[in-house]
């Protein structure tokens, strides 16, 4: 009986567990146990539910006319020639609406027609995938995306997120405090018991969507500059749930799991860091923009547009589609995208060792490259001399509401701020300060006014 008693608990035991063989993979020193265990079985299955890429003709010549000179109302990929811009579009027809075909964003009667809000969205859709391989090589190297990353066939990818109504009552019962959506299931977030909507406060970009994700201080007692409440750990542990399930993999792919604050651990964590401001970049600047463009029953429940996530492109894996580097075969998609007709007559930015200056098109919080080299000087001085801290300061016209040109301010602020701390300044050395109004002139958009300033004292 002893002996029963003996197997069935084994066997209880051994049931939640995964038979051998397993992958390890050694991401740290030896003896610190961070190490990566996959399922080959479960690896072979992911490999195997990637699907069917489009059979499609290989590049053509970029010879001959351009396509902006032969078509009408070319705003983007104008600049290649007429085959490989018809080899572009479709591409882009078998990655997103195969079944629909070239009418789900065009009206075939008048190819260069605006009226349907899909064509519109495409449009910013290419500028955007155009953007990350452009500017976001830290997070996407050489393998880039295309639109196939995310859509996978589908014209409405899987794995977007919308903002998540309040109720009224939570689950612990009326009048006793929010619950944040805790218990509610969600197929990113691998337990249930945590906050629901981590990707609103961490994820969306702007004032709002970029909240510090780190609880634990950088120094050994609490600080008066650094405390987290519990709920706080619990929406980063909910987003840390989020990455580990959309990237299918554990926690020491990107942690030194022996101080989770240290930076002395896997290659990883700094991509990730990227894909967080890439994240944010991408929701703020190209997402949230196009609300008013789609139609309410392509809106989530409180109105809001979808956003994007990690899960979005990996879909549960470290690499989207295994890896596989579809973007170098398309050029006009790799290049780096043209600038808004508004954009053209930018005023030159300013270059100095204590002060820079970065200029920004209507309505777009985007940092173009150009603007973004004139901090070059500003952060050699800062890390030169580490007593020295920067202030940034937005800037916006009288032209608009004050509400949207301050918001807009702000993500520009925001930004450039992103950019001094991708280029390795201490997150404590820069503070941003709040937007300022300049007037427009007689003439309508004054392009001086739509500035960020960063000063360093």
């Amino acid at each position: 009986m002893r002996a029963l008693i003996v197997t069935l608990l084994s066997a209880t035991l051994l049931a939640a567990c995964e038979r051998p063989p397993m992958q390890s993979t050694q991401q740290g020193y030896r003896g610190t146990g961070m190490q990566q265990v996959d399922n080959p079985r479960i690896l072979a299955a992911q490999k195997a539910a990637l699907p069917a890429l489009p059979d499609l003709p290989p590049p053509g010549s970029s010879d001959g006319p351009k396509a902006k000179d032969v078509f009408q109302n070319v705003k983007v990929l104008g600049d290649l020639s007429v085959g490989e811009f018809t080899r572009h579009m479709a591409a882009i027809t078998q990655w997103i609406a195969p079944e629909e075909g070239c009418g789900y964003c065009h009206n075939l009667a008048n190819l260069a027609d605006d009226s349907k809000y899909t064509k519109v969205v495409s449009r910013r859709m290419i500028e955007m995938t155009q953007h990350v391989n452009s500017d976001w090589s830290q997070h996407v190297s050489t393998t880039g995306v295309t639109c196939y990353t995310c859509h996978r066939g589908k014209p409405v990818p899987e794995n977007i997120t919308f903002a998540v109504p309040t109720p009224k009552n939570n689950r612990v019962g009326p009048g006793l405090g929010d619950d944040a959506g805790q218990n509610k299931a969600d197929p990113s977030i691998a337990l249930a018991s945590l906050p629901y909507d981590p990707f609103g406060i961490y994820l969306a970009g702007g004032k709002t969507g970029s909240e510090e994700i780190r609880v634990q201080g950088v120094k050994a007692l609490p600080q008066d500059d650094h405390r987290s409440s519990i709920k706080q750990a619990e929406f980063t542990y909910s987003l840390m749930n989020h990455f580990s399930k959309s990237l299918g993999v554990n926690c020491t792919f990107c942690h030194n799991t022996q101080s989770f604050q240290s930076w002395n651990g896997p290659v990883q964590r700094v991509t990730a860091w990227h894909g967080i401001r890439m994240a944010r970049d991408l929701n703020s600047a190209y997402m949230q923009p196009l609300t008013g463009t789609f139609p309410a029953h392509r809106l989530g429940p409180t109105g809001d547009v979808a956003n994007v996530s990690c899960a979005t492109c990996h879909q549960g894996v470290n690499k989207p589609l295994a890896g596989l580097a579809m973007a170098k075969d398309y050029a006009g998609l790799v290049k780096v995208a043209a600038a808004p007709a508004q954009a053209a007559g930018l005023p030159a930015a300013v270059a100095e060792a204590r002060r820079s200056v970065m200029f920004f098109a209507v309505n777009s919080p985007v940092l173009e490259g150009a603007q973004a080299k004139s901090l070059e000087q500003l952060i050699a001085t800062m890390k030169e001399e580490r007593k020295l801290s920067a202030t940034i300061s937005g800037y916006h016209s009288a032209a608009g509401t004050l509400a949207q040109n301050q918001e807009l301010a702000k993500q520009r602020a925001t930004n450039v701020r992103d950019a001094l701390l991708t280029a390795g300044i201490d997150k404590a050395r820069v503070k941003l300060a709040k937007p300022q109004q300049t007037e427009a002139n007689v003439a309508g958009e004054d392009a001086t006014a739509r500035r960020v300033e960063v000063t360093v004292r």
